[in-house]
């Protein structure tokens, strides 16, 4: 029992977000978006050692979807592999949303998500 609280304890300390990757923020990326819990990857690409890292994945928010049909995709781009990761760049789909992003609803949306995963420590 005693380990079990333990274990619980370790997961909610800032050293776990030290020790998640970069494809388990892009999810948390799409689920912000998204505004949605549900989130179903299928093919997952992960890039930590490129300039910016960043990752890609399939996704699907509906249940019973094989991974071969997901279609929808998403890439991130952050500033670096630890916390805080600094998120600088996600696309989804054909459309992209940065601070540099010149139309103002793609831009709103960064800061929005940005902020999201600001308040989580990530």
């Amino acid at each position: 029992m005693k380990i079990v609280v333990l274990v619980l304890a370790l997961a909610a300390t800032p050293a776990a977000a030290q020790s998640m990757k970069i494809e388990d923020l892009c999810v948390k990326v799409a689920k912000h978006l998204l505004m949605t819990e549900n989130l179903h990857t299928g093919v997952v690409q992960s890039f930590p050692e490129l300039k910016p890292p960043g990752a890609r994945l399939t996704y699907s928010t509906r249940d019973g979807v094989e991974k071969k049909d997901m279609v929808d995709t998403i890439s991130c781009e952050f500033a670096q592999t630890r916390a805080p990761f600094g998120l600088q760049r996600f696309c989804l789909a054909s459309t992209c949303y940065s601070t540099a992003e010149k139309n103002p609803e793609n831009k709103r949306r960064f800061e929005e998500v940005n902020t999201l995963m600001e308040r989580e420590g990530l």
